[in-house]
């Protein structure tokens, strides 16, 4: 049998070379290329029978054209409806789910919370911990009030021995690997956690749960970037992969999906970690919204979505005269870009002088926001703050600014005023097109066609509010 000739594989991309090298050509990573034995051929790969055989002559396979029946992918339904929203109405049968987060964020206890929910309206849902022993996971669950959940646990981390077990007894409808890093195979020659054994891995998982029927869902650590480690090619064979994002200085975390073939991929699940576990969050404005200070200048009301789902945020800005040569630039929740393009709108368009300023801006709670929508509320936090000038209590912003200084309608406005109407708000500064969908809300709807009229607005009332500061102090 001939030898098999290794090969040099970057551990933070996976991209292969035949021969070493300090940096990696693919992501330009320094000292991340290791020496690896080429991969065995894995059963059923393309080393055994019936693959060889394909290799000689093919089936014959059937083709079928566009028209016709479809039915809906079976669904199972975990029992948690942020987590079902995200996933698109359940887990489908047979799919694959790659779930990241960072250490600490609560991935393990949301798992281990849908794996009992599950237990308990009588499906087969088998635990398997490759990172805790059994008596640690058996801890959280009575932490959590889990224990009695007739979860099948089990800490194993070779492949082999994991499939066996699967596959004796009843075939279980969820099967949680935590975590796919620690995985390996004897197929492969290399070490638990490389991209070698973690894309091995993931292929023999990926072959049970489509060839018995059961969903998979299999835990991955995260880099200090926020990716997911291990090779980028296994977030291209499962099915969805999903986010676990959260503040560590703050209670409640976001279940986002990055890719689902099974539903949408703009939807988001809140969660709050209590003692008690994580619990689910219903009304997540009311949360965002909770300890707003209406007051302060520098803080405008942003009606956003998130898939379906309308949310209600506090944009902070906070503008001073800078003391450095570069004014400082400081971004948490928002796109940095975004930013420049706004402040250079600003300046062009409107007047508004801020080279000189040190900006901050920052989405209140912890939420990251990736909707042009917020251009609007970021451009009025700015302009109170520079003003000194408390915006509207009742007002929300929603608007998409472009490079002429328009604004331009953005996608489903009905949703989010009627969210503003169901919290409160009397009054939505918004682009002309959606001042229809706000009277029907019972909103009052004030226009803003370009972004030099939301400033005037808010200068005049800025000085209104000036003048009548000043007669009270005369007074």
């Amino acid at each position: 049998m001939a030898r098999l000739k290794p090969t040099f594989i970057c551990q933070a991309c996976g991209a292969a070379s035949s021969r070493w090298s300090g940096k990696c050509e693919a992501c330009g990573a320094w000292n991340s290329i290791v020496e690896e034995a080429a991969a065995a051929p894995l059963p059923g790969g393309a080393g055994s029978g019936v693959a060889a055989r394909a290799l000689g002559r093919g089936r014959v396979v059937a083709l079928e054209g566009l028209s016709g029946a479809s039915d809906e992918a079976p669904r199972l339904v975990s029992g948690l409806a942020e987590l079902d929203r995200v996933t698109g109405g359940g887990f489908v049968h047979g799919s694959v789910l790659l779930l990241g987060g960072e250490p600490g964020i609560g991935k393990s206890t949301l798992l281990l919370q849908a794996s009992a929910a599950l237990a308990r309206a009588g499906h087969r849902v088998v635990y398997v911990s490759g990172e805790e022993a059994a008596a640690q996971v058996r801890l959280r669950a009575q932490r959590l009030g889990l224990s009695e959940a007739p979860v099948a646990l089990a800490a194993e981390t070779n492949v082999e021995d994991i499939l066996s077990t699967l596959k004796a007894g009843e075939p279980p409808r969820l099967v949680i690997i935590d975590s796919i890093q620690t995985l390996w195979t004897g197929q492969v020659e290399s070490a638990p956690g490389t991209v070698t054994q973690v894309r091995a891995a993931a292929q023999a998982m990926i072959r049970h749960a489509k060839t018995t029927g059961a969903c998979v869902i299999l835990v991955g650590h995260v880099t200090k970037d926020g990716q997911i480690a291990g090779p980028r090619v296994v977030e291209h064979m499962v099915d969805a992969v999903l986010s676990f994002e959260g503040d560590s200085g703050r209670d409640f975390r976001i279940l986002r999906a990055q890719k689902n073939r099974f539903g949408p991929t703009d939807e988001i699940g809140v969660f709050a970690m209590t003692g008690d576990g994580l619990e689910q969050v219903t009304n997540p404005s009311a949360l965002f919204l909770g300890d707003r200070d209406p007051d302060a200048p520098g803080a405008a009301v942003l009606a956003g979505l998130e898939g379906s789902r309308p949310i209600l945020v506090e944009i902070q800005a906070l503008v001073v005269p800078s003391t450095l040569g570069t004014p400082r630039r400081a971004v948490v929740g928002w796109d940095g870009a975004r930013l420049a393009m706004v402040l250079a709108v600003l300046e062009a368009r409107c007047g508004v002088r801020l080279g000189g300023h040190d900006v901050h801006l920052a989405v209140a709670g912890g939420l990251r926001i990736q909707e042009p929508a917020a251009d609007l509320a970021v451009a009025a936090a700015l302009v109170s703050s520079l003003l000194n000038a408390p915006l509207p209590v009742d007002a929300v912003f929603f608007g998409e600014i472009s490079l002429t200084g328009a604004v331009r309608p953005v996608s489903h406005p009905g949703p989010r005023l009627r969210e503003a109407a169901r919290l409160g708000f009397r009054r939505a500064v918004l682009p002309p097109p959606a001042a229809e969908a706000a009277q029907e809300a019972g909103v009052r709807p004030v226009a803003a066609p370009t972004l030099d009229a939301l400033v005037a607005r808010l200068a005049a009332r800025a000085e209104s509010a000036g003048a009548a500061t000043s007669r009270v102090t005369d007074e």
